[in-house]
């Protein structure tokens, strides 16, 4: 289920439309009980087969038996945790959304297994604009289940750089950052030996579980840019990331990004 809100950018955004097939397993495979396992937070693992990129990741948590959040970072849209109603019938889980006055979305998902820590399933959007049916996306999701929750604990000042061979948005050296608890976030580079911070006209991020999601803007008509980056883990003092992404040729590669705190 996770693309259901993806899909309505793609589309509000006029973006073509992608299709594949959907399953044809039967109700053998319903998941028993599902109200009671999706609940909890999840993030996508696979898409169609293929380890997903984590530029295209959200997280999902089902709260309740019918309210679900959504975290999502895409094009001019930033939304953390934005709540939305869903129901469940069988393995079916259906969520209807007027997302404006133009335009609706009709998402439909089959859970065809769920354990512990995975969910397996076949996606279905619809969307929409002034009653006519725009964009149909389907695809073969798998979510995991998320365990760890680092909104907290990524606060403070931390200091590190990129150990991979490449990354999007790196220029190999080390810098500061502090996270800050109102959602923002200072960036410092060292002039000689002092630490100067940026004049940025936005410097935003959100966590939602282990998904780290940033975006800033050098001046008030310049180019707003985006990051995003799965926290490994952070324990002793250190923090690590990593994040699959796509090189313009299509071929994929894994950035990773180390850091130390600042006491």
């Amino acid at each position: 289920m996770y693309l259901w809100m993806l899909a309505a950018i793609l589309a509000i955004c006029g973006a073509s439309v992608f299709t594949s097939c959907s399953s044809d397993d039967d109700d053998s495979n319903q998941a028993d009980n599902l109200s009671e396992k999706i609940i909890g937070k999840w993030i996508v693992d696979e898409k169609d087969g293929k380890p997903a990129l984590t530029n295209q990741k959200l997280v999902i948590n089902f709260e309740s038996a019918d309210k679900v959040s959504v975290s999502l970072s895409y094009m001019n849209f930033w939304h953390r945790k934005d709540l939305f109603d869903y129901t469940i019938d069988g393995n079916v889980i259906s969520c209807a959304s007027q997302l404006d006055e133009h335009t609706f979305a009709n998402t439909v998902v089959k859970v065809n297994a769920i354990d512990a820590n995975k969910m397996h399933e076949d996606f279905s959007n619809i969307i929409s604009v002034d009653g006519v049916e725009r964009i149909k996306m389907e695809s073969k999701e798998t979510l995991k289940r998320v365990t760890d929750d680092y909104s907290t604990a990524i606060l403070g000042v931390w200091e590190g750089k990129v150990t991979s061979g490449e990354d999007e948005h790196t220029d190999g050296k080390v810098h500061r950052w502090e996270y800050r608890d109102n959602g923002t976030y200072v960036f410092y580079s060292k002039v000689g030996d002092a630490w100067t911070t940026s004049t940025d006209f936005r410097s935003d991020y959100f966590v939602d579980g282990t998904l780290l999601c940033t975006r800033w803007q050098k001046a008030e008509d310049s180019e707003e840019l985006r990051e995003w980056w799965e926290i490994e883990s952070i324990k002793n003092g250190k923090m690590k990331w990593t994040a699959l992404r796509q090189r313009e040729d299509g071929t994929t590669y894994t950035a990773t990004f180390e850091m130390t705190k600042v006491q």
